[in-house]
């Protein structure tokens, strides 16, 4: 497409949404582009791309249900059981560097010779500022209250947070339920850097092939906070219907992060494995050069209804 066909395609998608805005929704898109090709769900189900007014490409995922977990991989990712998730959007991208930059946070990274590369070595903390930061750039309601101790989470808010480890999961899957939504490990230097082919460090986001809802660098680059406090037994007791992890325990706390990174094995580069990390929030030599994130924010039915004629 070229650059005269995509400005009126951004445009005339944001005057819909605009006129959508007017009668009561607060969504923070702007415009749409078609459903992946290789998508076998109908429109009304299907991921639709947008753009935020802040400029980022998002994926609009439909609500529902799938298996999580797996009784193949280790003891934290059984039993397999199935989740009922309502929509939500959820980055394209791993957040860079030069997304840091437009809200005017601190920069933490290690690897800092590219603004495109995905900013790492971040506290869970100030993920979630940035978060907030985001989410006041285009005057949607903040998700976290920053008066308190754990910046607790306001899931109702029409603003940005980080995923919960089963949103997470499902986005990844991509409607599929083996190790990887692309088939077998063989064809992971296609989908991700990962130890076998990082050159041990991280690289500007987009360059491996996305999953098949058009999400990149979900096995590898970085790894990425979720929400939840770890638990590995947390899969015996999860609710069925918008899981958000377990109840926290108030010391020692792990927060769980998903994906594969630079240093990771092909195993640890799995849609169903888990890992637990202490936040860093306290820690002034926190260096986990190896753990970013994404966003995602909730989409009601009103949000999608929209999206989804561009879509057709």
């Amino acid at each position: 497409m070229n650059r005269i066909a995509l400005f009126l395609l951004l445009a005339g998608a944001a005057a819909v949404l605009t006129s959508c805005g007017d009668s009561g929704s607060n969504s923070g898109s702007e415009a749409t582009s078609k459903r992946p090709a290789n998508s076998a769900q109908s429109n009304e189900d299907s991921p639709i791309d947008i753009v935020t007014k802040s400029g980022i490409e998002m994926v609009s995922l439909p609500g529902g249900e799938f298996l999580m977990g797996s009784a193949q991989g280790n003891p934290d990712e059984g039993p397999p059981h199935k989740v009922q998730l309502s929509a939500f959007a959820i980055d394209k991208f791993e957040v860079t560097q030069e997304l840091i930059s437009k809200v005017q946070l601190p920069n933490p990274s290690h690897w800092q010779d590219s603004s495109k590369k995905p900013l790492e070595r971040v506290r869970w903390r100030d993920a979630k500022q940035y978060c907030n930061e985001r989410s006041l750039l285009e005057g949607l309601q903040p998700c976290y209250n920053e008066k308190t101790m754990d910046w607790d989470c306001n899931y109702g808010a029409t603003g940005y947070r980080l995923p919960t480890e089963a949103e997470w999961e499902y986005a990844a899957k991509a409607g599929t339920e083996g190790p990887y939504d692309f088939g077998q490990s063989d064809k992971l230097r296609q989908h991700a850097w990962f130890a076998a082919n990082a050159d041990q460090k991280t690289h500007p986001v987009g360059q491996r092939k996305p999953n098949r809802w058009g999400l990149y660098d979900i096995y590898g680059n970085v790894s990425e906070w979720c929400e939840d406090i770890y638990s590995p037994t947390y899969y015996k007791i999860i609710p069925a219907m918008d899981p958000q992890g377990p109840v926290n325990p108030g010391s020692d706390v792990k927060r769980v992060i998903r994906g594969g990174s630079w240093k990771s094995s092909p195993d640890a580069c799995r849609t169903t494995a888990r890992q637990g990390e202490l936040t860093g929030d306290s820690d002034a030599c926190f260096s986990t050069d190896y753990c970013g994130f994404r966003c995602v924010r909730r989409m009601t039915p009103e949000e999608r209804k929209p999206l989804r004629s561009q879509a057709k």
